[in-house]
């Protein structure tokens, strides 16, 4: 691998900061293979997901209340990638489509764009429609006599081109996402609502970002026109972080060369949302609420704060537990009923199954064993019914020794030559919504180093092109999937209401995203 790079390739490594021995450990999968994951079973109620009622989730909404004003508060929010994925039909559709000789109609029924027709029946429904046609007819002073055709497919052009608009170019959460009576409202606006109802303490709301560096001043123009607007009298503090340049990772063509530009430089991109998890690392709270830029919903809901605030009660009370049982295992002396109190605990409440010749260790092993169990970051994480989205859910997993734990798996991590491995994927009753609360610290108050529990086995190779060339790329370990392989984790079925998620512009005009009139 090291005969790849010069001595200029070398100091770029510096000046990146980045791990020769990371970069050559990844090269090692593009070679060999990444390890597919092997399921044991998907996780179902009562058996890996904790159900609680509407009662049980008041219950812990409550208890949260009572206590939050003890911890630090933070919402994360990944928030750099771009809305491209979002209009990539309509960019096809103005790349295809024939103009003059053909009717948007007789395009549609071509390409059998299904979404390009609802995306025209309903365009008036969507937050950003009369911005965009009041900039069509201010540049087009004949507008009032095109056709219907034309009036669309100007209204599209506008809408992405990069002199105008460029929806496409820009990130989630600067765009238009929600019309109320008097105005609009973004994504950024609506998570800083959530955090404002569900994450607040001693009158403070605390809100962390990540962005790309370039849009970072986007974001602090909206930011600041909501608080100049915001009546609720909270303080809301927001910070921003950018993914590492030291967390990129090398592209590949698909010889397994590493690829490099018309300087011969060698060409780096950005490593997946694993990145992330430095930036998490970096941060200061006792209980962080993460959530996607895209799952927000219009007019907050009482069931999501309901269930966000359930979800961090549950994880006080086990924390709470958790490290009464850490501070029983610094004792000098141990009694056999405390340890069997203690597998009991993390047998039927933290899913965690001890490794079978467990009982034959002297009781030294047995209090060494237990405390490297329990004295790791934890996880409280929201799972929805399955009802086909695309992505993780959650499975017990079975690693190398034969030992079952709680993880979020993507569905490119399963062998799907494995009949037996692809029917456990299939028959999963439960998705990931990315729906997580965190405690990254210890009993006695000090940050865990996080990247001391990620599986680094666990990351993805992606098959890309750009500018028509094709090219590899190694990403790392999903920030909810292999960065938090050996966090203690705990799944909770939440309902439905709150998933949310706007992958493509069409997702607006779901329920969740259209006005009822209110203020």
């Amino acid at each position: 691998m090291e005969e790849n790079f010069s001595q200029a390739d070398r100091i770029g490594f510096m000046e990146r900061k980045s791990n020769l021995d990371t970069i050559a450990s990844q090269f090692y999968f593009f070679q060999h293979g990444i390890p597919k994951i092997k399921l044991n079973r998907p996780a179902t109620l009562n058996d890996g997901i904790l159900p609680i009622s509407k009662k049980q989730a008041s219950d812990y909404a409550a208890s949260f209340d009572v206590h939050k004003n003890q911890f630090k508060l933070l919402k994360f929010v990944p928030a750099s990638g771009a809305a491209s994925r979002m209009f990539m039909f309509l960019s096809e559709f103005l790349n295809d489509y024939k103009g003059d000789h053909e009717a948007i109609i007789e395009y549609i029924h071509r390409k059998n764009d299904l979404n390009l027709l609802l995306f025209l029946k309903s365009i008036d429904k969507f937050p950003f429609y009369e911005d965009i046609v009041q900039l069509v007819k201010k540049l087009f002073h004949d507008y009032n006599d095109w056709n219907v055709d034309a009036k669309n497919y100007a209204f599209i052009k506008i809408m992405l081109s990069p002199q105008y608009f460029d929806f496409a170019s820009q990130p989630k959460g600067i765009l238009p996402f929600h019309k109320y009576k008097n105005h609009t409202t973004t994504a950024i606006e609506e998570h800083l609502i959530e955090c404002i109802n569900y994450a607040t303490t001693n009158k403070k709301s605390f809100v962390h970002f990540t962005v790309s560096e370039e849009h970072q001043k986007r974001f602090e123009i909206i930011i600041s026109d909501f608080k100049r607007k915001n009546k609720s009298q909270i303080d809301i503090e927001v910070s921003y972080s950018y993914q590492n340049k030291c967390t990129d990772v090398l592209a590949y063509n698909i010889q397994n060369a590493p690829l490099r530009d018309e300087h011969h430089n060698l060409i780096f991109r950005p490593a997946g949302h694993g990145a992330l998890i430095e930036n998490l690392n970096q941060l200061d709270a006792d209980l962080i609420f993460i959530k996607n830029i895209d799952n927000v919903i219009q007019h907050q809901s009482e069931i999501i704060v309901l269930y966000k605030k359930a979800l961090a009660g549950i994880l006080v009370e086990y924390q709470k537990r958790i490290f009464e049982y850490v501070k029983i295992l610094q004792k000098e002396i141990i009694s056999d009923e405390e340890i069997a109190v203690l597998l009991t605990f993390l047998n039927t409440k933290l899913s965690l199954k001890v490794t079978q010749d467990f009982s034959n260790f002297s009781q030294k092993s047995q209090i060494d064993y237990l405390f490297n169990a329990l004295n790791r970051p934890i996880r409280v994480c929201g799972m929805v019914q399955n009802e086909g989205e695309p992505g993780g859910g959650p499975f017990w997993v079975a690693d190398k020794t034969g030992n079952l734990s709680l993880q979020i798996i993507e569905a490119s991590q399963v062998s799907h030559l494995d009949k037996v491995q692809r029917d456990m994927l299939d028959n999963a009753t439960h998705f990931n919504p990315v729906d997580l609360v965190c405690g990254i610290k210890n009993h006695e108050g000090n940050k865990f180093n996080l990247h001391d529990f990620v599986d680094n086995s666990t990351g993805f190779i992606v098959e890309k092109t750009k500018n028509g060339i094709p090219f590899k790329a190694f990403e790392l370990p999903g920030l909810w999937n292999g960065a938090m392989a050996n966090w203690i984790t705990i799944f909770v079925e939440v309902p439905i209401i709150t998933f949310n998620p706007v992958k493509t512009v069409n997702d607006l005009l779901k329920t969740a995203h259209q006005s009822t009139n209110k203020p």
